[in-house]
């Protein structure tokens, strides 16, 4: 049995795929870590990224599958699934049979985990949009913090790019270790495994009490509901909320 193991980047899973279906092989599994369960008769195929291959994947997904498809793709290689890689191969091997109509197949497993994983991560996308809170750093800059389920950093920098083209910012994913970060001209990725010593801006807590304090006034406290709350924003993300600190 064989198993891929590529560098985790999306250009190393398309040249997995690339790899895979025009060597006609059929791997148990593509994946960013080794297997460590591989007995006598399975093999670790460690695959180099290729951009030409990479290149070649993703024009074909675009032109004989469909944008939407790729779409899908991304987002399932930005979720937390774990057998991510396996599943995005089966389901583009569907999609270069079917074509377009590919996402019409919902009987299909395949298509059906795409689907339901792309919204999954789509879905906490947007919830982000609304709860990534910046604070002003010394240096004159502004700083978030995040801890999302899936890899959405680099769907949420574009957004910000454009919502605070004016300001020097950094979002940094502490779970995964790494930041999107912007420069005033243009944003891009990074690592950054450790949480900075970053130091409030004077006047920053004097925001913050600001922000608690009109949280807590327009709260209707007859009608405060717990656990409708709890359903709209998951406990999970609290701690990187200022009203919630």
């Amino acid at each position: 049995m064989i198993y891929y193991i590529y560098d985790g980047s999306f250009e190393g899973l398309l040249t997995s795929i690339y790899d895979s279906y025009y060597l006609k092989q059929t791997p148990c599994d593509i994946s960013a870590k080794p297997n460590s369960q591989i007995s006598l008769f399975d093999e670790n195929i460690y695959i180099k990224t290729n951009t030409e291959k990479f290149e070649k994947v993703y024009n074909s997904i675009r032109q004989k599958i469909s944008s939407e498809a790729l779409n899908n793709v991304y987002n399932v290689y930005l979720s937390n699934y774990e057998f991510k890689g396996i599943l995005i191969f089966n389901y583009l091997k569907l999609g270069w049979k079917t074509g377009y109509t590919i996402d019409n197949y919902i009987s299909n497993e395949s298509v059906l985990n795409v689907q339901r994983i792309s919204r999954r991560v789509q879905k906490e996308y947007h919830l982000f949009l609304g709860i990534v809170r910046f604070k002003r750093m010394e240096g004159d800059f502004y700083y978030a913090s995040i801890e999302p389920d899936n890899n959405i950093t680099e769907l949420l920098a574009p957004h910000f790019s454009t919502r605070l083209s004016d300001q020097r910012w950094v979002i940094h994913d502490i779970k995964r270790g790494i930041a999107a970060v912007y420069n005033l001209k243009k944003w891009y990725m990074l690592d950054l495994k450790l949480k900075p010593d970053f130091i409030l801006q004077s006047n920053e807590n004097d925001f913050q009490f600001l922000w608690k304090k009109y949280f807590k006034s327009i709260a209707i406290k007859s009608r405060i509901n717990p656990k409708l709350q709890r359903r709209f924003m998951p406990k999970r993300y609290w701690s990187h909320l200022t009203e919630k600190s």
